[in-house]
């Protein structure tokens, strides 16, 4: 499973925040979004947590990744049947200045305070407006303006 959001924030880069869910989507599995959901629904009774304690609805949002994020993902759990894996500091660092949420501008604050390579970010939202993605320019913006107040 690859988790994002502050969920990855709060179990690979240890950013103390609250959140009511798990932005998660399957990786190397055989299982369908159906059985998936099934699954989820299920642990979610289980744990009385309900069903809402898992969101898929951040994957709409990895088109702006790199081809290279498998590198920089973080083993946060491994058992018998679920290996998590985390996006690493700067994958979410774009998605953040993508989605550019008031409660973004902390999160992102914080993630380049302990170390993103802003380098990195900078190149690919770069390269995403290059490509005429809508939203890369205001997220540059986004990541510029934080560059700005953090002085960095």
């Amino acid at each position: 499973m690859l988790i994002g959001g502050g969920s990855a924030m709060l179990l690979a880069h240890d950013v103390p925040l609250t959140t009511a869910d798990i932005d998660g989507l399957p990786l190397s599995t055989d299982l369908s979004p159906a059985e998936l959901d099934n699954i989820v629904k299920d642990v979610g009774q289980e744990l009385k947590i309900g069903g809402q304690w898992y969101n898929s609805y951040f994957s709409t949002f990895t088109y702006s990744l790199p081809k290279d994020f498998r590198d920089r993902l973080i083993t946060v759990y491994k058992g018998k049947m679920l290996h998590a894996l985390a996006l690493g500091a700067e994958d979410i660092l774009i998605m953040k200045c993508f989605a550019g949420r008031e409660k973004d501008i902390g999160h992102a604050k914080a993630l380049i305070k302990r170390g993103a390579d802003t380098d990195l970010v900078e190149h690919q939202l770069d390269n995403l407006q290059g490509k005429g993605l809508p939203g890369a320019e205001n997220a540059l913006d986004f990541l510029h303006d934080l560059l700005d107040q953090l002085e960095v």
